[in-house]
């Protein structure tokens, strides 16, 4: 009977199976989360306050003119900040992934300890954006650091890992 943590690689089904990296895996879904599902272009287009000449500028443009015009409130408006920082937040952490995860890669730690912290990482990544885009409240909104720890203390002991190996191969 196979079990979920042996279908997602994070042990071996049993001692000297095989035990598949799923490192690309990680990387693709994160990149989607980053540079896709993260843009704020969605909300922006959602709100009809999208201009495709000058995205970068919306918010800062006409962010505040569409909240004088009732077009958006500032409670919206608040929030595609915070989208935008969210986003710019990930696409930034997102190399430190790829480093990670490609170093452990090449130093050969295990696919398990591989797939563990890319798991912990994506989850992590997941709540931050959430929390990020969604909670206004300022107390709870430091909630979120606690996923950025966790998601970069992911990628840490990766690098971690892939270090202890290459000294040892030294």
């Amino acid at each position: 009977m196979t079990s979920l943590a042996t279908t997602l690689g994070l042990r071996a089904a049993s001692a000297g199976a095989f035990v598949p990296n799923h490192a690309a895996g990680y990387l693709a879904f994160n990149f989607a989360w980053s540079y896709l599902a993260l843009a704020s272009r969605h909300l922006k287009q959602l709100w009809g306050i999208d201009h495709q000449s000058a995205p970068r500028d919306d918010i800062a443009k006409y962010g505040e003119a569409a909240v004088r015009s009732g077009k958006i409130t500032q409670s919206q408006l608040n929030m595609l900040k915070r989208n935008e920082a969210a986003y710019a937040n990930s696409v930034e952490n997102y190399t430190l992934l790829v480093g990670a995860i490609g170093l452990a890669t090449a130093a050969g730690v295990a696919p398990e300890a591989i797939n563990r912290a890319g798991l912990v990482y994506s989850i992590a990544r997941v709540a931050y954006g959430f929390w990020y885009v969604l909670v206004e409240n300022d107390t709870l909104a430091l909630v979120r650091a606690l996923f950025w720890y966790i998601g970069n203390g992911s990628c840490l002991y990766l690098l971690w890992k892939a270090g202890e190996l290459l000294t040892k191969a030294a």
